[in-house]
């Protein structure tokens, strides 16, 4: 359903006070051939009305000859700032950028928010974004997950379906997606609301099984038959299963590329208001699919690039599989019982 141009204001005002947008505050918006019109639009009149200063980097597409889809992350890598320096100093310039566009896993992100910047990605159609306005309840709820990963050494994931892995933790930092970015140097992604971290490079061990009804991300549909994942010090080594298994498989091997079978990203969903039925309901063009991602209790685990935190896998191949029903331990304690986030007690 459309959503009206006053709602969509009202919903960038929250997220943009939310961001501590105050006036005179340098903003650039950074879109390109598929930005909303009304996400762009409706995003300029909410900062013009918090009395922020706006200005827009418009820049073409790229990677369309080497991507299999659509999807913005699809394929990784090089991106519209790569050689174009007189862009990238404007974005570092801002004191927040919103991208309207995917900077997601590039380099070029990453030297932005080192610099002080804060991005905020806002892609999803409007309808997605006024179904899911962050609020400070969802930076509570993740942060208390996160205080769960903290300093853990070890996340153990099972399911009836026969999924049975352990992830060994420590190397690598915490993300915390809440929506909004209220800090410098943070990015965030608007809907999002979960928790995530990366496991120790080549310390995991165990098999994932992606069962019926699961997700696969960017193929955005729902898997029909299971396909199981061998893990093996921290690598996919073998995918065994149906058509299902032989599409994911000639899928990632059409990247060339050892780092795609790398365990990347683990966590799992927070957010209430995201449906892990949505999917179904949109055109695969129209959705990156962050309810998908999102939807409380999900297990989400991802192979591929691990630069935007510092890592040395670049891989422009990537994917993002939240399973449903699993069963999440950390340290031993239980976080996501077959799929239902455990609720954290406060002592």
């Amino acid at each position: 359903m459309s959503v009206a141009n006053h709602q969509m204001i009202q919903a960038w005002k929250q997220v943009l006070q939310l961001s501590k947008v105050i006036p005179g505050q340098m903003v650039t918006v950074l879109t390109s051939q598929d930005t909303h019109p009304q996400t762009l639009l409706t995003a300029k009149i909410a900062l013009a009305d918090l009395g922020a200063r706006v200005a827009q980097v418009h820049l073409e597409p790229v990677n369309a000859e080497k991507s299999l889809s659509r999807d913005p992350l699809a394929y990784l890598g090089t991106t519209p700032l790569t050689n174009n320096p007189a862009a990238f100093a404007a974005l570092k310039a801002s004191d927040l950028v919103l991208d309207l566009m995917t900077l997601l896993f590039s380099a070029e992100q990453q030297e932005i928010l080192a610099s002080g910047t804060k991005i905020l990605l806002a892609v999803e159609p409007p309808e997605v974004l006024v179904r899911m306005v962050p609020t400070l309840e969802d930076k509570k709820r993740v942060e208390s997950a996160a205080s769960l990963l903290t300093g853990a050494k070890h996340m153990e994931v099972m399911s009836e379906a026969g999924t049975q892995i352990t992830f060994c933790l420590g190397q690598y930092p915490i993300m915390k997606e809440y929506g909004f970015v209220d800090e410098p140097g943070r990015w965030d992604h608007w809907p999002s609301g979960f928790i995530i971290t990366w496991p120790n490079e080549q310390e995991s061990n165990g098999v994932i099984v992606i069962d019926a009804g699961d997700i696969l991300l960017p193929q955005k549909g729902y898997v029909t038959s299971p396909i199981e994942m061998i893990v093996e010090n921290g690598f996919v080594t073998a995918i065994n299963g149906g058509v299902d298994a032989e599409l994911l498989r000639e899928y990632i091997e059409s990247f060339e590329d050892p780092d795609a079978y790398a365990l990347s990203h683990i966590g799992w969903g927070l957010q209430s208001r995201a449906k892990w039925s949505t999917l179904s309901l949109y055109d695969k063009e129209r959705t990156i699919a962050m309810d998908a991602r999102a939807y409380a209790g999900n297990f989400l685990f991802s192979l591929g690039p691990n630069n935007e935190i510092g890592g040395s896998r670049d891989t422009p191949c990537h994917l993002d599989v939240p399973l449903r029903a699993c069963t999440v331990r950390v340290d031993g304690k239980e976080v996501v019982s077959k799929g239902k986030v455990v609720e954290i007690s406060q002592e």
